[in-house]
């Protein structure tokens, strides 16, 4: 299940901003694509020589968009080969389908001021949060960290969001401790990028008192790979082997076995399976402790066996 149906789509430009990263501009083959909530992201699905990537990207476009969807995406190094595909094969007029936009990182309806900390290409998301923020006349501040190579590109990319925009670099930079500092009552922090940072954002907004409520991350990072494993489905005694560069998700798409998914990278719980034996190395954001020591449920999309094989109940 990719959210009941793909759309046919073809890339309609692609620029390129920097070393490592490229916008991919995309058109609907018929009639206009749906509106997306702030935030939203979509899966394109990729489909080369030899195999099938489904990935998800944050949409930059502003939400009420709809003749067109762009993403931004970073070539990386040890990607599993949809980045690469993507800048190294993907031409204007290639076609591509595109899931209907999910939004799994909303703005805060009731927050009287926002804070949007990206890292790196963890800033897509904050890029259809802007114009919504102005629209509404709402008051909020955005703080892009990135490398000094990095720093021209983002402020390029930023130039049109307007006041309260901050682009930091590696040497001059305030830290998350002050940015959170003497915020009003009422303020909520978002963040995405890399998980080391997201996690000293959330540390610096507990160690000042904000509430849990008002603390909204997105994990952006797709899965990783991994020992290659075996996984046995109980209900019908079939057999797959998972690869080293492969996921769980991927392994049972390509054995054509409909396992439902919507962010692949491990934050919304869609794709939960139950586990009937096997030892589970979990890389999900949604089970809690109790659960994970239970080792009854796992995450297709992210998490993989510690053990030689795993038994799903599937």
């Amino acid at each position: 299940m990719i959210l009941d149906r793909l759309i046919p789509a073809r890339v309609a430009g692609i620029d390129s901003l920097g070393p490592t990263l490229k916008r991919f501009r995309f058109e609907p083959e018929s009639g206009r694509f749906p509106t997306a909530a702030p935030g939203a992201h979509i899966l394109v699905t990729l489909r080369g020589p030899e195999r099938v990537w489904k990935n998800a990207y944050s949409l930059v476009t502003p939400p009420d968009q709809r003749d067109g969807y762009a993403i931004i995406v970073r070539r990386v190094r040890d990607s599993r080969g949809g980045s690469h595909f993507l800048h190294d094969h993907l031409r204007p007029g290639d076609r591509v389908e595109i899931g209907p936009p999910a939004s799994l990182f909303p703005i805060a309806s009731l927050a009287r001021r926002h804070i949007l900390i990206g890292g790196g290409i963890g800033l897509t998301p904050f890029l259809s949060y802007v114009p919504v923020l102005r629209a509404r006349g709402a008051a909020f501040e955005l703080h892009q960290y990135c490398t000094d190579e990095e720093t021209g590109i983002f402020r390029e990319l930023l130039a049109e969001a307007g006041a309260g925009v901050t682009v930091h670099g590696e040497t001059s930079r305030r830290s998350f401790t002050e940015v959170l500092t003497d915020q009003p009552l009422g303020t909520h922090v978002y963040t995405c990028g890399p998980a080391g940072m997201m996690e000293a954002v959330e540390a610096a907004a507990r160690d000042l008192g904000w509430p849990e409520a008002a603390i909204h991350k997105e994990s952006f990072g797709g899965a990783e790979g991994g020992r290659p494993f075996r996984v046995t489905l109980a209900r019908s005694g079939r057999t797959l082997d998972v690869p080293e560069t492969q996921s769980l998700l991927e392994a049972l798409e390509t054995a054509g076995i409909e396992a439902p998914c919507l962010c692949r990278g491990g934050a919304c719980g869609v794709c939960l399976t139950g586990v009937v034996d096997g030892e589970i190395e979990h890389r999900d954001h949604v089970l809690t402790e109790e659960e994970r020591a239970g080792g009854r449920l796992m995450a297709t999309c992210v998490s993989r066996a510690r053990s030689d094989v795993l038994v799903l109940d599937l």
